[in-house]
Protein backbone atom coordinates (compact mmCIF):
# COMPACT_ATOMS: atom_id res chain seq x y z
CA UNK A 1 0.00 0.00 0.00
CA UNK A 2 1.28 3.50 -0.90
CA UNK A 3 1.19 6.37 1.51
CA UNK A 4 0.37 9.58 1.20
CA UNK A 5 2.92 12.08 -0.59
CA UNK A 6 4.38 8.61 -2.24
CA UNK A 7 5.93 9.23 -6.19
CA UNK A 8 2.74 7.94 -8.16
CA UNK A 9 3.72 5.36 -9.76
CA UNK A 10 4.48 5.32 -13.65
CA UNK A 11 2.24 3.56 -16.34
CA UNK A 12 2.84 0.31 -17.40
CA UNK A 13 2.51 0.27 -21.33
CA UNK A 14 1.38 -2.60 -23.38
CA UNK A 15 3.13 -2.53 -26.65
CA UNK A 16 2.05 -4.69 -29.71
CA UNK A 17 4.85 -5.57 -32.09
CA UNK A 18 4.76 -6.88 -35.71
CA UNK A 19 3.84 -10.28 -36.69
CA UNK A 20 7.10 -10.77 -38.52
CA UNK A 21 9.32 -9.07 -40.89
CA UNK A 22 7.19 -6.07 -41.85
CA UNK A 23 7.11 -1.79 -41.90
CA UNK A 24 5.86 -0.71 -38.47
CA UNK A 25 3.64 2.21 -40.26
CA UNK A 26 1.77 -1.24 -41.67
CA UNK A 27 0.71 -2.87 -38.57
CA UNK A 28 1.39 -0.16 -35.83
CA UNK A 29 -0.27 3.28 -35.13
CA UNK A 30 1.51 6.53 -35.13
CA UNK A 31 0.37 7.11 -31.12
CA UNK A 32 1.46 3.49 -30.45
CA UNK A 33 4.98 4.26 -31.91
CA UNK A 34 4.74 7.98 -30.92
CA UNK A 35 4.43 6.28 -27.00
CA UNK A 36 7.15 3.64 -27.59
CA UNK A 37 9.49 5.91 -28.83
CA UNK A 38 9.38 8.33 -25.84
CA UNK A 39 10.90 5.47 -22.90
CA UNK A 40 13.86 4.83 -21.75
CA UNK A 41 12.42 1.28 -19.47
CA UNK A 42 11.53 -1.93 -21.20
CA UNK A 43 10.37 -5.13 -19.80
CA UNK A 44 11.01 -7.97 -22.88
CA UNK A 45 11.34 -11.42 -23.61
CA UNK A 46 14.44 -11.07 -25.10
CA UNK A 47 16.47 -8.36 -25.44
CA UNK A 48 18.21 -8.80 -28.76
CA UNK A 49 14.46 -8.81 -30.63
CA UNK A 50 13.61 -6.21 -28.23
CA UNK A 51 16.25 -4.17 -29.82
CA UNK A 52 15.64 -4.67 -33.33
CA UNK A 53 12.37 -3.54 -32.54
CA UNK A 54 13.18 0.28 -30.81
CA UNK A 55 15.90 0.31 -33.49
CA UNK A 56 12.74 0.68 -35.68
CA UNK A 57 10.77 2.70 -33.63
CA UNK A 58 13.81 5.52 -33.67
CA UNK A 59 13.44 5.80 -29.77
CA UNK A 60 14.75 9.18 -28.08
CA UNK A 61 17.70 7.83 -26.43
CA UNK A 62 20.48 5.61 -28.18
CA UNK A 63 19.96 1.96 -27.78
CA UNK A 64 22.42 2.07 -25.25
CA UNK A 65 21.01 3.72 -23.16
CA UNK A 66 17.91 1.89 -22.21
CA UNK A 67 16.85 -0.54 -19.62
CA UNK A 68 15.83 -3.42 -21.23
CA UNK A 69 14.92 -6.44 -18.39
CA UNK A 70 14.22 -10.01 -19.71
CA UNK A 71 10.92 -11.33 -18.75
CA UNK A 72 9.81 -15.25 -20.44
CA UNK A 73 8.70 -18.42 -19.41
CA UNK A 74 11.84 -18.84 -17.02
CA UNK A 75 12.10 -15.67 -14.65
CA UNK A 76 11.20 -17.03 -11.19
CA UNK A 77 8.60 -14.84 -9.17
CA UNK A 78 11.23 -13.28 -7.08
CA UNK A 79 12.60 -11.07 -9.95
CA UNK A 80 8.87 -9.20 -10.44
CA UNK A 81 9.62 -6.93 -7.53
CA UNK A 82 12.86 -5.91 -9.52
CA UNK A 83 10.71 -5.26 -12.86
CA UNK A 84 8.51 -3.18 -11.12
CA UNK A 85 11.09 -0.92 -9.30
CA UNK A 86 11.02 1.48 -12.02
CA UNK A 87 6.96 1.71 -12.00
CA UNK A 88 6.89 2.22 -8.66
CA UNK A 89 9.81 4.99 -8.94
CA UNK A 90 7.50 6.59 -11.07
CA UNK A 91 9.04 5.79 -14.06
CA UNK A 92 6.68 4.93 -17.20
CA UNK A 93 7.66 1.25 -18.50
CA UNK A 94 6.95 -0.74 -21.47
CA UNK A 95 6.07 -4.32 -22.29
CA UNK A 96 7.13 -5.95 -24.85
CA UNK A 97 6.25 -9.33 -26.36
CA UNK A 98 8.42 -11.18 -28.97
CA UNK A 99 5.42 -10.68 -32.08
CA UNK A 100 1.87 -9.32 -31.27
CA UNK A 101 0.27 -8.51 -27.96
CA UNK A 102 1.59 -9.08 -24.82
CA UNK A 103 0.07 -10.32 -22.11
CA UNK A 104 -2.13 -12.93 -24.62
CA UNK A 105 -0.35 -15.92 -24.86
CA UNK A 106 2.38 -14.26 -23.34
CA UNK A 107 4.26 -14.24 -19.80
CA UNK A 108 3.65 -10.81 -19.34
CA UNK A 109 0.24 -11.55 -18.23
CA UNK A 110 1.73 -12.15 -15.16
CA UNK A 111 3.53 -8.88 -14.72
CA UNK A 112 -0.24 -7.04 -15.59
CA UNK A 113 -1.79 -8.74 -13.00
CA UNK A 114 0.93 -7.66 -10.22
CA UNK A 115 0.95 -3.96 -11.63
CA UNK A 116 -3.00 -4.22 -10.88
CA UNK A 117 -2.51 -5.14 -7.49
CA UNK A 118 0.44 -2.72 -6.77
CA UNK A 119 -1.54 -0.10 -7.81
CA UNK A 120 0.27 0.57 -11.07
CA UNK A 121 -1.83 1.82 -14.35
CA UNK A 122 -1.64 -0.04 -17.02
CA UNK A 123 -2.59 1.21 -20.46
CA UNK A 124 -2.57 -1.33 -23.57
CA UNK A 125 -2.18 -0.09 -26.63
CA UNK A 126 -3.21 -0.85 -30.52
CA UNK A 127 -1.57 -3.12 -32.51
CA UNK A 128 -1.61 -6.32 -34.47
CA UNK A 129 -3.23 -9.44 -32.40
CA UNK A 130 -2.44 -12.93 -34.13
CA UNK A 131 -5.68 -14.58 -32.27
CA UNK A 132 -8.12 -11.70 -32.96
CA UNK A 133 -6.68 -11.06 -37.03
CA UNK A 134 -7.43 -15.28 -37.12
CA UNK A 135 -10.81 -14.91 -36.06
CA UNK A 136 -11.67 -11.95 -38.15
CA UNK A 137 -10.76 -13.60 -40.88
CA UNK A 138 -12.19 -17.09 -40.52
CA UNK A 139 -15.63 -16.41 -40.65
CA UNK A 140 -16.44 -18.63 -38.14
CA UNK A 141 -18.60 -17.72 -34.95
CA UNK A 142 -17.38 -14.48 -33.81
CA UNK A 143 -19.62 -14.37 -31.14
CA UNK A 144 -18.31 -16.98 -29.34
CA UNK A 145 -15.12 -18.11 -29.12
CA UNK A 146 -12.19 -19.72 -26.52
CA UNK A 147 -8.81 -19.83 -26.98
CA UNK A 148 -6.83 -22.73 -25.75
CA UNK A 149 -3.28 -21.76 -25.96
CA UNK A 150 -0.61 -25.01 -27.00
CA UNK A 151 -2.64 -28.32 -27.09
CA UNK A 152 -0.82 -30.93 -25.51
CA UNK A 153 2.35 -32.03 -27.76
CA UNK A 154 2.45 -35.75 -27.10
CA UNK A 155 0.10 -37.07 -29.91
CA UNK A 156 -2.10 -39.16 -28.58
CA UNK A 157 -3.21 -36.57 -25.55
CA UNK A 158 -3.26 -33.94 -29.02
CA UNK A 159 -5.42 -35.96 -30.05
CA UNK A 160 -8.01 -36.19 -27.08
CA UNK A 161 -7.89 -32.65 -26.74
CA UNK A 162 -8.57 -32.20 -30.18
CA UNK A 163 -11.68 -34.78 -29.82
CA UNK A 164 -12.61 -32.37 -27.23
CA UNK A 165 -12.73 -29.34 -28.68
CA UNK A 166 -15.01 -30.24 -31.56
CA UNK A 167 -16.88 -31.72 -29.15
CA UNK A 168 -17.09 -28.22 -27.30
CA UNK A 169 -17.14 -26.53 -30.37
CA UNK A 170 -20.36 -28.50 -31.24
CA UNK A 171 -22.04 -28.05 -28.24
CA UNK A 172 -21.41 -24.42 -27.21
CA UNK A 173 -21.55 -23.47 -30.53
CA UNK A 174 -18.41 -21.50 -30.80
CA UNK A 175 -15.08 -21.30 -32.37
CA UNK A 176 -11.86 -23.31 -30.51
CA UNK A 177 -8.22 -21.51 -30.91
CA UNK A 178 -5.29 -22.75 -30.49
CA UNK A 179 -1.52 -22.18 -31.73
CA UNK A 180 1.51 -24.32 -31.54
CA UNK A 181 4.67 -24.12 -31.54
CA UNK A 182 6.20 -23.58 -35.93
CA UNK A 183 8.51 -26.63 -36.07
CA UNK A 184 5.68 -28.95 -34.92
CA UNK A 185 2.67 -27.51 -37.08
CA UNK A 186 2.54 -29.78 -39.55
CA UNK A 187 2.17 -32.93 -36.74
CA UNK A 188 -0.68 -30.81 -35.58
CA UNK A 189 -2.31 -30.30 -39.07
CA UNK A 190 -1.69 -34.21 -39.24
CA UNK A 191 -3.53 -35.17 -35.92
CA UNK A 192 -6.65 -32.05 -36.81
CA UNK A 193 -7.27 -34.22 -39.86
CA UNK A 194 -6.91 -37.45 -38.08
CA UNK A 195 -9.40 -36.63 -35.20
CA UNK A 196 -11.78 -34.40 -36.61
CA UNK A 197 -15.12 -35.49 -38.59
CA UNK A 198 -15.00 -34.40 -42.41
CA UNK A 199 -17.78 -31.54 -42.33
CA UNK A 200 -15.58 -29.71 -39.24
CA UNK A 201 -14.60 -26.66 -40.20
CA UNK A 202 -10.81 -25.70 -39.64
CA UNK A 203 -8.90 -22.35 -40.31
CA UNK A 204 -5.37 -22.58 -40.99
CA UNK A 205 -3.81 -19.05 -40.55
CA UNK A 206 -0.43 -18.37 -40.74
CA UNK A 207 2.41 -15.19 -41.28
CA UNK A 208 -0.60 -12.60 -41.01
CA UNK A 209 0.01 -9.52 -41.94
CA UNK A 210 2.87 -10.40 -43.83
CA UNK A 211 3.25 -11.08 -47.95
CA UNK A 212 3.01 -14.51 -47.47
CA UNK A 213 -0.04 -14.62 -45.82
CA UNK A 214 -2.41 -17.96 -45.90
CA UNK A 215 -5.63 -17.48 -44.36
CA UNK A 216 -8.06 -20.23 -45.07
CA UNK A 217 -11.46 -22.56 -44.02
CA UNK A 218 -12.32 -25.02 -45.29
CA UNK A 219 -14.37 -28.67 -43.86
CA UNK A 220 -11.73 -31.01 -42.54
CA UNK A 221 -12.16 -33.02 -45.55
CA UNK A 222 -11.04 -30.73 -47.87
CA UNK A 223 -8.36 -30.32 -46.01
CA UNK A 224 -7.09 -33.64 -46.48
CA UNK A 225 -6.74 -33.20 -50.23
CA UNK A 226 -4.51 -30.12 -50.22
CA UNK A 227 -1.07 -29.99 -49.89
CA UNK A 228 0.08 -28.18 -47.37
CA UNK A 229 3.11 -25.97 -46.19
CA UNK A 230 3.04 -24.38 -43.01
CA UNK A 231 6.68 -25.66 -41.75
CA UNK A 232 8.08 -23.24 -39.47
CA UNK A 233 5.90 -20.26 -39.77
CA UNK A 234 3.40 -18.84 -36.46
CA UNK A 235 -0.19 -20.39 -36.79
CA UNK A 236 -3.20 -19.86 -35.54
CA UNK A 237 -5.86 -22.66 -36.38
CA UNK A 238 -9.22 -22.29 -35.40
CA UNK A 239 -11.96 -25.48 -35.29
CA UNK A 240 -15.58 -25.09 -35.35
CA UNK A 241 -18.36 -27.57 -35.90
CA UNK A 242 -21.54 -26.42 -36.11
CA UNK A 243 -24.30 -27.19 -33.21
CA UNK A 244 -26.65 -29.90 -34.29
Amino acid sequence: MRGEGDTPPGTLYLIPTPLGDTSLDQVLPEETRRIAASLSHFVVEQAKTARAFLKQVGTALPLQQLSLLELNEHTPKNQFDTLLAPLLAGQDVGLLSEAGCPAVADPGADLVRLAHTRGIPVQPLVGPSSILLALMGSGLVGQRFAFHGYLPARPEERLKALRELERRSEKEDAAQAFIETPYRNEAMLESVLAACRDDTLLTIACDLTLPQQLLATRAVAAWRSLAMDIRKRPAVFLLYRRKA
